[in-house]
């Protein structure tokens, strides 16, 4: 393999790799305040969606990823709602935003624009380029993401109450600090970046939305953050570990094997998921979630 080809095949594991490592530091904000989020997967769909949408209306680029990170905001915070205020089943609640995103996205895109739930294809200003190195903006900010994670958690006043949240809430509550208002926090920062995520599949790798475009990223990326034991930097290695993997994989099609002839398309695109089991049941080792993690708290205050 020349020079050439190494830097196509990392350049596009940075790209593959951007939308993976958004859902999976949103998980992590998530987490670490006791909040466990499995809906990481329809926030990131419903805002490719209306990311595509906006941008396609207004011609703008930027004003939908405003609106894709808003609407998954949204999303986020309507989980907080029945995750912190009413004290619900979390996984239920995160399992129905994926089921409500799969479904609505679908629907309403072909109500309005019909072409079977897609959106138009986005040209020009609706569209995000690449700009340094053939990498977009979303990318770069994607990328800056985790050590800006690594230092608002572990070096800030805000940070240690979020990791309380998810450990001691009780403690956290002793102290007169609303727990609820922290996790209320931990889960907007988690729709905030699940929006990036779903807004940069749809402005910048596939410009436009399709329906189920997501392809389970938001479970790869819960996966990909167990690897990283819930740390920011471990998610930005893991993540791009599983992006190099996607990378090689879409490389592999066409290729042939000597003795079994050319690799079945079906093979390639299994194999992330695929690499995504083996390392999990074979490299993670003993990894320990926040011990209030998906526990509700009723507040003494």
């Amino acid at each position: 393999m020349d020079f050439d080809s190494i830097l196509i095949i990392a350049g596009s594991a940075l790209r593959l790799a951007t939308p993976l490592l958004c859902a999976c530091l949103a998980g992590l904000w998530s987490e670490r305040a006791g909040i466990v989020d499995i809906g990481l997967e329809g926030k990131m769909l419903t805002a490719a969606f209306a990311a595509a949408a906006v941008a396609y209306a207004s011609g703008s680029a930027l004003t939908g990823v405003a609106a894709g990170v808003g609407v998954s905001v949204a999303l986020g915070l309507l989980h907080g709602f029945a995750s912190i205020s009413q004290n619900g089943n979390q996984i239920v609640s995160g399992m129905a935003i994926n089921m409500i995103a799969a479904g609505l996205t679908a629907l309403v895109g072909a109500a309005w624009f019909e072409q079977g739930g897609k959106t138009p294809a986005l040209e020009g200003a609706a569209r995000l380029e690449g700009f340094i190195g053939g990498l977009d903006l979303l990318t770069l900010i994607t990328i800056l993401c985790a050590p800006l994670s690594w230092f608002a958690l572990y070096r800030t006043r805000f940070g240690l109450r979020l990791r309380a949240a998810g450990e001691n809430p009780r403690a956290l509550d002793m102290a007169g600090v609303s727990v609820r208002r922290i996790r209320y926090a931990g889960v907007a920062i988690c729709g905030a970046l699940c929006g990036l995520g779903g807004a940069y599949l749809s402005v910048v790798q596939a410009a436009g939305f399709l329906p189920q475009m997501t392809a389970g990223k938001g479970f790869i990326a819960l996966a990909a953050l167990v690897f990283a034991k819930w740390r920011p930097v471990g998610a930005l290695f893991t993540c791009l570990l599983f992006g190099l993997l996607d990378a090689a994989a879409i490389r592999l099609q066409g290729v042939s094997i000597p003795g079994l002839g050319a690799v079945p398309v079906q093979a390639i695109q299994a194999l992330p998921y695929l690499m995504t089991v083996i390392l999990l049941a074979g490299f993670v080792g003993r990894a320990v979630p926040p011990r209030a993690s998906g526990v509700p708290y009723v507040t003494e205050n």
